[in-house]
C-alpha cells in the first residue's frame, strides 16, 4: 500500500500572500495583481473561498517565471 500524504502538514507548508510579499520584497498588492493575472496559482480555502493560500511549488514556478 502507497504511503498516505498527510493533508494537514501539506497545509502547513502553505504561504500568505503576506509571506510570499515579504520573501519577493514586493508589496502585497503586487501579488495580488499576479494573482489576478494568473500568473500565480493559489489554493482558495475557508468560508467562500475567501482566504488565499499559495503552495511553495506555485511560488518557485512563479519565481522562475519572472527571472527572480
Amino acid at each position: 500500500m502507497p504511503p498516505q500524504k498527510n493533508p494537514t502538514k501539506d497545509a502547513a507548508r502553505l504561504k500568505t500572500v503576506k509571506q510570499v510579499a515579504f520573501e519577493d520584497n514586493v508589496s502585497e498588492k503586487t501579488v495580488r495583481r499576479a494573482i489576478d493575472a494568473g500568473l500565480l496559482e493559489v489554493i482558495r480555502t475557508g468560508p467562500r473561498g475567501r482566504l488565499i493560500r499559495i503552495h511553495p511549488d506555485a511560488h518557485m514556478a512563479y519565481r522562475r517565471r519572472r527571472d527572480w
